[in-house]
């Protein structure tokens, strides 16, 4: 009987082996298929690229591909509806920039009221700031911004690697010190590079709290207060705040504003997002370098995802204290004025992940910017996925749904778990007939009245796979390697929940994760509601894998474990809300929920059971509502860590909240 037994496990063994072999033949042969044509392409380009019509036809080609630029801009808001949108955001965010320029700093009276605050901690910021060739108009704003500060325990220190042509540089640096000795000033030697003139700020710094501020920015009257605030509060070790591009003379003169979400490692990898104003705990440093050469152009990203990995407490001020000038050769106007900035940036995310114990991993540039990355990860194991489909009737939408999973999913290990529950269409019970002959499918009946909750926690116990996925019967597939790209999260020990990009069938964006406190019920809402797909969103978030509070359960990957760890689904919420109160309990055990644009599908939203906003659908709907925001009472008035407080909660698309509006 156990040599039975034995054989049998090994014919599953070689069954398996041959069945990965199979795959693994079919992928070679559509990579070399897609290679050759790719070399075939280029040949062909190249050809024309050298041809004396091209070269002929440059200005021509310059002004058509200005107008294509222009085209493609006006077609990725999704026609007349999204540009009115985008006017509307637009109209509000102009509205929005003198609430976060001058107009923000503190008066008279309110600048002696925080000079005068006695805070239950002293902490000194030593102000780092290389000098090279700096015009002294901008010189003079960047000290007196640093000379403003109403928290006034600072050490403005300045390294100078200025060229003999700019001796002026360190003439007016030398009289501003004179008149106060917490500016020191350095003249180096030769100039090494930001890193190494930065490294020879450090060597100036005495205070406990390290702070890095760029040559030629200005920053906010209470930047240093505000920071101080959150120290104190909070037991912060690393801070940064919200900042803005201006040009001129003014920081009114605003380019773009660049509101930032709490604390998000994935956001971080992928993007550096957090850039200024960095200040940190001096001991963070020790054994590392500040700044290190290799990565020069993105010393700061290096720096930042070093120190942030070894802080206690990463706090973000939802403010705009730090104005970032943008002229001709800043990185503020182009990369390209830096473009040795995009290998070092490779380079600095590449070396955090290996830290953090990642292997075999690819970097890669987006499309939203060159240095936005997509990062692909190795699996760690080939472990098998279940995946959760409920239905009741609607035979057509779930033979779309599983026939795109079938022929499209390039991961072969997984599990179909069809949850019926009280169908009454005889051509549904033929369907299921059908399934049931299928080795990777199984129907299994729930009699109880319908609960979306119920129904996925039964499927969950059903489910032989190590991880489970959610998935509506309304949902179609579209990206081949769906499941890897879900998966290569889901398996980290870190990670709770993982959602993908969903559209509705107009390619307009139905899912790109969840935002708390949104829409007119402040429970939750999606964020990029209806916008087009080409659209990057804001400042690119459409375009790489980040950190959010939630993703909806109509396509969720979570750990089996981590499944039952927090109790599954709540079936007081019946329909609506149970995916954003699970990704929530998975939060509040301290795991990062994660949304992914390199996974996606279609979602042909209520199909299968109508809609919330009207009849019986939207009672329910608005008691699970008060149930949800019963429950999650503290959560929601803290806000969305993910988001920012200076967002409008009214709207989906990152559009700002005045000041009269919204409380």
């Amino acid at each position: 009987m156990a040599e039975e037994k034995q054989l049998e496990t090994l014919e599953d063994y070689k069954k398996a082996y041959e069945e990965e072999q199979y795959q693994n033949m079919l992928l070679s042969t559509r990579l070399s298929e897609a290679q050759a044509l790719a070399d075939e392409k280029e040949r062909q380009i190249q050809k024309i690229k050298t041809s004396l019509p091209w070269r002929m036809s440059k200005p021509l080609r310059v002004t058509m591909h200005w107008a294509i630029r222009q085209k493609n801009r006006l077609h990725n808001l999704g026609g007349p509806r999204g540009i009115a949108r985008k006017m509307k955001s637009k109209s509000i965010e102009i509205k929005a920039r003198a609430q976060h320029g001058t107009a923000s700093f503190p008066d008279a009276e309110e600048a002696k009221r925080q000079r005068e605050e006695k805070f239950p901690e002293e902490h000194t910021f030593s102000i780092l700031v290389p000098l090279y060739n700096t015009p002294e108009n901008f010189l003079r704003d960047m000290i007196g911004s640093v000379q403003a500060q109403t928290y006034e325990k600072w050490e403005l220190c300045l390294a100078d690697g200025s060229d003999a042509e700019h001796e002026f540089v360190g003439k007016i640096c030398k009289e501003y010190a004179e008149k106060d000795s917490r500016i020191k000033y350095h003249k180096l030697a030769e100039n090494g590079g930001i890193s190494k003139n930065t490294n020879e700020c450090l060597k100036l710094a005495t205070g406990d709290y390290i702070a890095l501020f760029d040559h030629d920015d200005i920053l906010h009257p209470a930047a240093l207060y505000e920071y101080m605030k959150v120290i104190c509060a909070e037991g912060a070790d690393y801070i940064y705040c919200d900042e803005c591009t201006f040009h001129g003379n003014s920081v009114d003169n605003m380019i773009t504003l660049h509101f930032k979400p709490d604390y998000a490692p994935d956001n971080l990898r992928a993007n550096n997002y957090i850039c200024h104003f960095s200040a940190f705990k001096k001991s963070l440093l020790e054994g590392m370098e500040l700044f290190r050469t290799q990565y020069d152009g993105s010393q700061d990203h290096d720096m930042i995802l070093r120190l942030t990995a070894k802080a206690q407490h990463v706090a973000h001020v939802p403010k705009l204290l730090y104005y970032w000038r943008s002229h001709k050769g800043s990185v503020a106007a182009d990369i390209t004025a830096k473009s040795y900035a995009i290998d070092a940036a490779k380079g600095a995310v590449a070396d955090a992940l290996r830290t953090a114990g990642y292997d075999h991993f690819t970097i890669e540039s987006t499309q939203a910017f060159e240095t936005i990355f997509r990062i692909h990860y190795p699996l760690l194991a080939r472990a098998k996925v279940s995946i959760l489909i409920p239905n009741k009737d609607q035979k057509d939408v779930l033979k779309r749904c599983i026939d795109s999973i079938l022929e499209k999913s390039t991961y072969q290990d997984f599990e179909i778990l069809v949850l019926e529950n009280n169908s009454k269409e005889p051509q549904t019970f033929a369907y299921y007939e059908e399934l049931k002959s299928h080795p990777k499918i199984r129907v299994i009946e729930y009699k109880g009245e319908f609960n979306y909750s119920s129904v996925n926690n039964m499927g969950a116990k059903e489910a032989t796979g190590d991880y489970l996925l959610l998935l509506n019967n309304d949902t179609e597939v579209i990206t081949l390697n769906w499941l890897e790209e879900m998966l290569m999260y889901a398996e980290r020990d870190d990670v709770g929940a993982v959602g993908a990009k969903l559209y509705y069938p107009d390619k307009t964006i139905q899912h790109a994760g969840i935002v708390l406190g949104l829409g007119a019920h402040r429970t939750a809402g999606h964020s990029h509601y209806r916008v087009n797909y080409e659209n990057l969103g804001y400042m690119g978030r459409l375009c790489y894998t980040q950190n959010v509070s939630a993703v909806t359960g109509a396509c969720l990957m979570v750990k089996k474990e981590r499944y039952f760890e927090v109790g599954g689904l709540d079936d007081g919420f019946r329909v609506a809300l149970n995916d954003v109160d699970f990704c929530l309990k998975l939060r509040e055990k301290g795991y990062l929920n994660i949304w992914t644009p390199f996974c996606e599908l279609y979602h042909y939203e209520s199909a299968s059971r109508g809609t919330d906003l009207e009849g019986p659908g939207a009672e329910r709907y608005n008691k699970e509502c008060e149930h949800f925001r019963t429950k999650w009472k503290e959560v929601l008035e803290k806000g969305d860590p993910y988001y920012n407080v200076n967002f409008s909660l009214d709207r989906s698309d990152y559009s700002l909240k005045l000041a009269e509006s919204e409380g």
